[in-house]
């Protein structure tokens, strides 16, 4: 029998040590991902929601945990549905990433693809559903209205808690996040709502 070179079983050696590191790094790469993923009911979506509720059940999942910068992970899927669009452009009756948004066609098409409601197109009927909240009991993913107009409920956005907010603001402007402690939004704030889906008919 002929003896391997020891110089190539070394080689031999060394590069089928990296392939099975290679092979084990992906394997605890896709076992993580898949533990992040999840919220201990397999549907990879914050506790209690269901995806079947949604028309985009896809878009619902792209829509998971959020890190926010002062804020840390944001698990509501409204709230990460609305920060999926930061930096989209301000458009007057806009409604989708395309054409750009306006503060409620921002609340509507992040209702729809995230909670699968369909939502009408101004503020002031938006504020017409879900529950009152008073501002000491405000959660992630409610949603707040702002006087902006001369009426009480002409402006809406997503709160993220901590004072903050995520909103389509005005032409020139994009979806940003905002703090409510700013005496312009805290002279204009009236009032909030809590939307549950089991109480809109997706439609």
């Amino acid at each position: 029998m002929t003896a391997k070179p020891t110089g190539q079983t070394s080689t031999f050696s060394m590069l089928r040590t990296l392939q099975s590191a290679r092979v084990a790094l992906v394997c605890l790469g896709v076992a993580v991902l898949t533990g992040c993923a999840q919220d201990g009911s397999g549907s990879g979506l914050r506790s209690g929601y269901d995806w079947r509720n949604s028309s985009d059940p896809i878009g619902a999942f792209a829509a998971g945990p959020k890190y926010v910068a002062g804020l840390g992970v944001i698990d509501h899927p409204l709230a990460n549905q609305a920060l999926n669009q930061l930096g989209i452009r301000y458009k007057w009756g806009g409604k989708s990433p395309e054409t750009g948004f306006d503060c409620s066609g921002l609340i509507v098409y992040s209702a729809q693809r995230s909670l699968g409601l369909k939502l009408p197109p101004r503020a002031d009927d938006i504020a017409k559903f879900g529950d009152t909240v008073n501002k000491k009991d405000l959660q992630v993913g409610d949603l707040v209205f702002f006087n902006t107009l001369g009426t009480r409920y002409s402006h809406v956005g997503v709160y993220l808690g901590q004072d903050k907010f995520v909103h389509s603001p005005t032409r020139g402007s994009v979806v940003r996040i905002e703090d409510m402690t700013q005496r312009y939004w805290t002279a204009r704030y009236t009032g909030a709502r809590r939307l549950d889906p089991t109480l809109i008919a997706s439609r």
